[in-house]
């Protein structure tokens, strides 16, 4: 018998994992770069962006990583980055004073078109279909989705 498990990086799941990856190369970038050269002049904006940078990288790698554990950790970094959007977004919207420079997710992610805004979004509804589809393929606790066996014709179950 040969079992093949498919991970949380299939499909749609890669495509996501791509850009998760992208932001955080980007945010990383962008933060590394204003906090070694303009901290001073806005250190909260340029720690936000550290922050932001760290939540890509982490949903990033719990999106690859197979496991109920990860897949945990995923749901609470891109619910983490939705309510960082939307709280920020907000914020800078509401008062711009507040945060002299931009931040990754300044003005709802404006600055990275607006990706940083739709990508959770995105991210927890296809999140929810894993679980679903987990729950319905009665996944094996390894978060593996989908599993495909091939047995012997002269075996029965």
């Amino acid at each position: 018998m040969v079992t093949q498990k498919s991970t949380r990086a299939v499909g749609l799941g890669r495509v996501l994992i791509a850009v998760y990856a992208l932001l955080a190369l980007a945010a990383t970038g962008r933060s590394v770069f204003q906090i070694a050269t303009q901290f001073s002049e806005a250190p909260l904006a340029y720690t936000l962006s550290a922050l932001s940078a760290v939540v890509y990288i982490v949903a990033t790698v719990a999106l690859i990583a197979p496991g109920q554990g990860w897949y945990a950790v995923a749901w609470a970094t891109i619910s983490f980055e939705l309510a960082g959007v939307l709280i920020i977004g907000l914020m800078t919207v509401l008062d711009p004073g507040l945060f002299p420079h931009d931040t990754v997710w300044s003005i709802f992610g404006r600055g990275y078109g607006f990706v940083p805004l739709v990508l959770p979004v995105l991210g927890i509804l296809w999140l929810r279909r894993q679980g679903r589809a987990a729950r319905a393929g009665g996944a094996d606790g390894t978060g593996a989705v989908g599993v495909a066996r091939r047995t012997d014709p002269g075996t029965t179950r």
